[in-house]
């Protein structure tokens, strides 16, 4: 059993590895390697002015030699507003060294690579770049760049698949296959690394306590799913005895029970109870609308 690359303490120990870093920008950037001389990573705590803004935190922060900024992100569960929380660290990046009455021409290229690990849009494209254009496609600023990469897509035979299939691997049989069908230097010392990290017995209980937290949401997020969608049809049959009961000027308890039998026993004891007419008429076509109900 392996450590999963998408697992985000592994893939920021992967990025910690200068050749894979490289050999990563390169790829999802579309730049010659030899352009990225040097990286420096960096604090991942982004920059606050005042004590009472909310604080930025991302997973891999870097800089290349020319100062351009670059902030790697891995997402594995969808996250509500997302699109928001991109834009509130993007804007942190921009302007965290940007001090007070100083030139805007001090500020650096910002660029994001988010890889999720969920479908944010529901087309084919999995690797999206995102610029400030104008309409006709003229280039407002290169200041901001946006690279989503959407991992449960289908490879079409682009530059990153080699990346998407690295982080997507589960067992070593995928990373041997990985192995031999690649010549990319970055992702051969990341196969490396993998391995190296699945035979650690401290990532290795950390993994181990990942994975077990994850799967707990995962039932947590099913229970209360179930729990919502029982809730929401109890509602929607007490909407309609309400709505029914207001028709008829007769008593709305009465349909809430119609509405929730379960058996033809307890259609019998509610017919013996009642003496609204709507209910008491005959048991088959009760019978017939309380399946309607319930499906």
């Amino acid at each position: 059993m392996i450590v999963r690359p998408k697992w985000d303490y592994c893939m920021k120990e992967l990025f910690r590895n200068f050749i894979i870093l490289k050999y990563f920008i390169s790829d999802i950037l579309d730049i010659p390697i030899e352009k990225i001389r040097s990286l420096k990573l960096r604090n991942t705590n982004l920059w606050r002015r005042y004590k009472y803004q909310k604080q930025g935190i991302v997973d891999v922060l870097l800089e290349l030699n020319d100062d351009t900024k670059i902030n790697i992100e891995l997402q594995i569960r969808t996250v509500k507003h997302w699109d928001k929380r991109q834009l509130f660290y993007m804007g942190k990046l921009l302007t965290e060294e940007l001090s007070a009455g100083e030139d805007y021409k001090h500020m650096k290229r910002c660029i994001t690579i988010s890889i999720l690990d969920f479908h944010l849009t529901w087309d084919n494209n999995y690797h999206k770049k995102y610029l400030l254009r104008e309409e006709n496609g003229e280039l407002f600023s290169d200041l901001v760049e946006l690279h989503i990469l959407e991992l449960n897509k289908v490879l079409t035979g682009r530059r990153v698949d080699e990346w998407i299939r690295l982080f997507n691997v589960e067992t070593e049989e995928d990373l041997e296959i990985l192995e031999t069908m690649t010549r990319n230097p970055g992702i051969l010392e990341a196969v490396k690394e993998v391995r190296h990290m699945s035979l650690g017995k401290w990532a290795r209980a950390r993994y181990d306590e990942h994975m077990k937290m994850v799967r707990d949401q995962n039932a947590r997020d099913a229970y209360v799913r179930d729990e919502g969608i029982n809730i929401g049809v109890e509602q929607d049959r007490n909407r309609l005895a309400n709505l029914i009961a207001r028709m008829t000027g007769q008593r709305m308890d009465e349909w809430i029970q119609l509405f929730n039998v379960e058996t033809v026993d307890d259609l019998k004891m509610l017919e013996t109870m009642t003496k609204n007419p709507g209910i008491r008429t005959g048991n088959v076509k009760k019978i017939r609308f309380v399946k309607i109900i319930r499906h």
